[in-house]
């Protein structure tokens, strides 16, 4: 997990309809940016319901939400429609960003180890910096969580 108080790597990724983003074009705002495992999961969904249920209320505070994976594209299309999401989900398939931000780890699961994305949130300021860094994070409380980090 990335620091408090460092620079949030810039990268460039598509979103579910292939438009592509950059961190740098949301200076001037805060950004609330999750990883989470993979789409149509049952926390995932939670997580994502979550964030879409509140998404007016982060614009209100001034602030974007995005959510990475290394699902496809065309996974996180299907994962908006079926869920009705409002935000932006990104593609990561290679992993550039998902290692850039430090959230490919060892996981354990049912005493079986293997390497996948660490469910993490960064709350990154206006200027770039990485303000809040969580990879403690509860799927369900997380969107709310963040919501009152925003004030």
């Amino acid at each position: 997990m990335l620091e408090v108080g460092t620079k949030a790597p810039d990268f460039e990724l598509p979103d579910q309809n292939g438009k592509m983003h950059t961190l740098a074009e949301y200076r001037g705002k805060k950004v609330i940016l999750y990883f989470y495992p993979k789409d149509n999961t049952a926390g995932c969904t939670k997580q994502a319901c979550g964030y879409s249920e509140r998404y007016p209320q982060f614009v209100e505070k001034g602030a974007v939400v995005l959510g990475v994976s290394k699902d496809s594209v065309a996974s996180h299309k299907r994962f908006e429609e079926k869920q009705n999401l409002t935000f932006t989900i990104l593609s990561d398939p290679e992993r550039n960003v998902i290692e850039a931000y430090d959230v490919w780890k060892e996981k354990k699961n049912y005493g079986k180890v293997s390497m996948g994305v660490v469910r993490t949130t960064y709350l990154i300021d206006e200027e770039g910096i990485i303000i809040r860094a969580n990879d403690k994070v509860k799927a369900a409380d997380d969107p709310e969580n963040m919501l009152k980090e925003l004030g």
